[in-house]
């Protein structure tokens, strides 16, 4: 099956240019500045819209909340599977590694590892069956600190779509919550303590940590190597902790904490990963260094959605509209970094030989008072696969 896709504004990996791109079984063959002329194709006229790369999202924590949209109710798995696919898909996303967090805490249920090998399952059944619009892959969120989360990454890790493994330790006092109020208030404000008990709670967790998470980073740093995984280092903020994670073989650094951090991990050769949901608001929710901040500096390489969709292309039509990255840099940290970060190389860039990931994307000026952010507002209007339509 071929497709020619006329009238586009197509995004390259250099530049934006006006003209059309021809794809034959699932694979870009052909780019050009003026209108190709159909020869049996489906033709696909997007009318002076964006056709960019398909999204590469290598952190997201939704698939979670369809599993578990009330505390202690879950959804069938493989309707949630579906339904957080079809979210990814219309927010222009064509390959997802899905974030499952393993390693059982104080206030886990005992089966949390149940339920990882539940979730994991619903994924791949529900792709081999061929009902996702998104390839799907998997990203496991290890807890160092928790007692459990080595036997878990044993149970679960071996499976071919596990692509990336991050290595956590969300241990109030440091990382995240170096600012154990902020910890506070997350914990306190979500309702899982009271603030009677929370102060025993930090004094758990910081025990636990203690006994666990050196031992437990070395021993998944070493499965994860064994199993040609890439490691992803979560919420560094010292240059300290960029040397341990460096020698532990981490390509990634997610979400460093301050300048330091990501200065250090961007001299270890380390991508760096933060949330666009940070460069919408203009800031970290935990008090964190913002995004912006290293953009400007340099040391942004990839963004992830994290907690909204949505938020990658906003985030990129943002920067583009208020001049801080000409558009082909902006979908880079969106497609072609991500891509290359985890191995993915055929895919996240429009370029001949490359996988026909594509979508159709429209902005428009929305008026301030509902849009006060004041940039382009864009619109997810077409979504292939491999050269398949699927949103």
């Amino acid at each position: 099956m071929s497709h020619l896709y006329t009238n586009a504004h197509i995004v390259g990996p250099e530049e934006v240019q006006f003209g059309s791109v021809r794809t034959v079984g699932g694979v870009i063959t052909e780019i050009s500045d003026y209108q190709l002329a159909p020869d049996g194709d489906i033709v696909v006229d997007l009318a002076g819209d964006y056709l960019m790369p398909g999204v590469v999202e290598v952190h997201t924590d939704q698939m979670e909340g369809h599993f578990q949209p009330r505390p202690k109710r879950y959804w069938d798995p493989i309707p949630a599977v579906i339904a957080h696919d079809a979210q990814m898909a219309t927010s222009g996303v064509t390959t997802v590694l899905d974030a499952i967090r393993i390693g059982t805490g104080p206030l886990d249920n005992d089966d949390l590892a149940k339920k990882a090998r539940i979730l994991m399952d619903a994924v791949v059944h529900a792709a081999e069956a061929g009902v996702l619009r998104a390839d799907h892959y998997l990203h496991l969120r290890c807890e160092v600190s928790s007692p459990d989360v080595v036997e878990v990454f044993d149970q679960l890790g071996n499976h071919d779509r596990v692509l990336m493994m991050s290595l956590m330790d969300h241990t109030p006092g440091q990382r995240q919550y170096a600012d154990i109020e902020a910890f506070r208030t997350y914990m306190v404000g979500r309702g899982r303590l009271s603030n009677d008990q929370f102060d025993e709670h930090v004094s758990l967790l910081q025990e636990l940590a203690a006994r666990y998470s050196d031992t437990h980073r070395r021993q998944m740093a070493e499965r994860a190597t064994a199993r040609g995984i890439t490691i992803a280092a979560h919420d560094d903020g010292t240059t300290a902790h960029v040397e341990e994670s460096s020698a532990l073989g981490v390509r990634i650094s997610e979400f460093p904490t301050t300048m330091e951090a990501a200065h250090a991990a961007h001299a270890a050769g380390q991508l760096v990963v933060m949330g666009a949901p940070n460069i919408v608001r203009g800031g970290s929710h935990s008090g964190n260094i913002a995004a912006q901040d290293l953009l400007t500096a340099g040391l942004l390489d990839i963004l992830s959605s994290d907690y909204v969709p949505s938020s990658l292309l906003q985030a990129a039509f943002q920067l583009h509209g208020r001049g801080e990255l000409t558009l082909p840099r902006a979908s880079a940290m969106l497609s072609a970094n991500p891509a290359r970060s985890v191995g993915l190389d055929d895919r996240g860039v429009i370029a001949e030989g490359m996988r026909a990931d594509l979508i159709r994307v429209h902005t428009f000026g929305a008026p301030a008072e509902q849009h006060p952010l004041n940039s382009p507002v864009p619109v997810v209007r077409g979504v292939w696969r491999e050269g398949h339509r699927v949103a």
